[in-house]
């Protein structure tokens, strides 16, 4: 791959220099950040792919089981919706934190991104913004999972399965863990979008990204 040895420092003899080796990867990684925006943001963004789609955490799973059998599978499954519909609404505030961070991106970065493997993208994304976005998702998680009267009812369970140690604290809340899934879920798109740029870099219709990213 011609990005590979252009941020070793072989850049001019390849014909593109390191700044537009860099400038290429932004342009993959802004442009795969949107796209996976976009398709997570909107109806069934997760709850029609099963990619990404949120499922109980492990031990609720049991309950419910117990729950169909006791006639509450509605409930449950009310519940699912819920959590899915609100990682679904919270998706497109990441659009900006996620454009800001790729064009503040170094050659360094970019260097790292080429070099680290199919997750280095997520990597460099979670480093950048997992922190600021679970803060901007969470309060519209919390919103939309409160319309749901069974959300009460999963954090005062979960609360009990966290202390006895059946599953981890972070999802004795519904709000955070439905928080947490919906970040996973976008940066794992967002990688699933950089492999296609990758794979097929002068399909993407851009100059730069063909010359960058072909071999």
């Amino acid at each position: 791959m011609v990005v590979g040895s252009l941020l070793a420092g072989e850049g001019e003899a390849a014909g593109v220099s390191d700044a537009d080796a860099a400038s290429g990867i932004r342009a993959a990684l802004e442009r795969g950040a949107g796209a996976a925006v976009d398709q997570l943001g909107r109806t069934d963004g997760f709850l029609g792919n099963p990619k990404v789609k949120i499922p109980l955490p492990g031990y609720l799973k049991d309950v419910s089981k117990l729950a169909r059998l006791t006639g509450q599978q509605k409930q449950v499954d009310d519940l699912v919706t819920a959590m899915n519909r609100a990682a679904e609404a919270a998706v497109p505030e990441a659009k900006t934190l996620l454009v800001s961070a790729v064009k503040s991106m170094s050659v360094d970065d970019a260097r790292r991104i080429v070099s680290g493997g199919d997750d280095s993208v997520t990597k460099f994304f979670a480093v950048k913004t997992r922190q600021p976005l679970g803060e901007k998702f969470l309060p519209i998680v919390t919103r939309e999972t409160e319309k749901v009267g069974l959300a009460a009812q999963y954090n005062a369970l979960a609360g009990k399965a966290a202390a006895m140690g059946l599953m981890k604290g972070e999802d004795a809340s519904i709000e955070r863990y439905v928080t947490g899934k919906a970040l996973d879920g976008l940066y794992f798109m967002i990688a699933e979008e950089e492999k296609k740029i990758r794979r097929d870099p002068i399909g993407t219709g851009s100059a730069l990204l063909a010359k960058v990213f072909g071999t």
